[in-house]
């Protein structure tokens, strides 16, 4: 077996060591733990969308703790400036100088829960660190720790006293990740570990333990960036991006970031998959999470009831995949 085999190898223990701690606190939800480690992998955002309750925080809460990684959580609100999340400057009484306080950003993992409950001023405050991975506070510009990554959660908007993400922020996300209520078995399952020998609403992350660091997590980048893309697979994903922009009912198509985000989405799916080559069926598997919060829907669209799902699973169906 050759380096490159052990590496894959390895990789694939460490992540279903990671899965397994993951589900030590969260029951059920396997696409949607599959798919915020294809965002971990590929080093990107990730954004997580569901209705409360659903375990949108516990998800996010045990990935943290399954890694030694810095951790920082923002609860979004109304009221939340800017300088909440990247910092400010301070006049040190003792000296007379103006010191520098770093905000919440600074970190490893940052959870920016409920993002959508905060004005989109205080949302774009994150614009430059989630493309830069920098702040530039008082003319300085800070470099963050890598990896760095943005884990945010929100309620849809169609719940009240929400704000909807401005698009330049959106198309920061590698992926979206719709999630959506647990089976009958899993929802028993959940309410019973609940409420067995358990008391308030803390969450059940006692049974998590970090199995990954922060060296280990960059390795597993860098593995997942060197998988191999033929260039038909390539084209592939560019074609199925383009296809959004003249599809019936969309009124407004993936850019370029699309394809991007597909293409590096599709390279983590293949590690995940002990692979060291990328095939059609990893872009297949996560054009949607890549794709689907990069276009909107025509008005009629919406009054017809359509979805964007159904729209990017049309163009899936009409796209034809490059044979092996």
């Amino acid at each position: 077996m050759n380096a490159e085999s052990n590496s894959i190898t390895r990789a694939g223990d460490l992540l279903t060591q990671l899965r397994t701690q993951i589900n030590n606190a969260l029951v059920g939800q396997g696409g949607v733990v599959d798919q915020t480690l294809v965002a971990l992998l590929a080093s990107g955002h990730v954004l997580i969308e569901g209705v409360p309750g659903l375990g949108k925080t516990l998800l996010v809460r045990a990935l943290a703790q399954a890694m030694s990684l810095q951790v920082s959580r923002i609860q979004f609100t109304p009221d939340l400036m800017p300088s909440d999340i990247t910092g400010h400057a301070v006049l040190d009484a003792a000296s007379r100088e103006l010191r520098v306080v770093r905000g919440p950003v600074f970190t490893n993992l940052l959870l920016a829960d409920e993002i959508n409950r905060a004005p989109a001023k205080t949302q774009s405050a994150l614009l430059e660190v989630m493309q830069e991975y920098q702040v530039t506070l008082e003319g300085e510009t800070l470099m963050l720790p890598r990896p760095f990554i943005v884990l945010a959660t929100q309620n849809p908007l169609e719940t009240e006293g929400t704000y909807p993400l401005p698009e330049a922020q959106l198309d920061r996300f590698l992926l979206k990740i719709d999630m959506g209520y647990p089976s009958l078995a899993e929802e028993i399952n959940i309410v019973t570990r609940t409420t067995t020998d358990a008391s308030g609403d803390a969450l059940p992350l006692a049974a998590v333990k970090p199995v990954l660091n922060e060296r280990a997590v960059l390795a597993l980048q860098q593995l997942a960036a060197r998988q191999r893309v033929d260039a038909a697979v390539v084209d592939y994903a560019v074609r199925i991006a383009r296809a959004t922009r003249d599809w019936p009912g969309i009124a407004m198509g993936s850019g370029s970031r699309g394809p991007i985000a597909l293409v590096r989405a599709a390279k983590a799916a293949a590690l995940m998959a002990g692979r060291s080559f990328v095939l059609p069926e990893d872009v297949k598997s996560t054009a949607l999470a890549a794709l689907r919060h990069r276009i909107g829907l025509s008005a009629d669209a919406q009054l017809d009831g359509n979805r964007i799902d159904d729209m990017l699973l049309a163009i899936l169906d009409a796209t034809p995949a490059p044979r092996a």
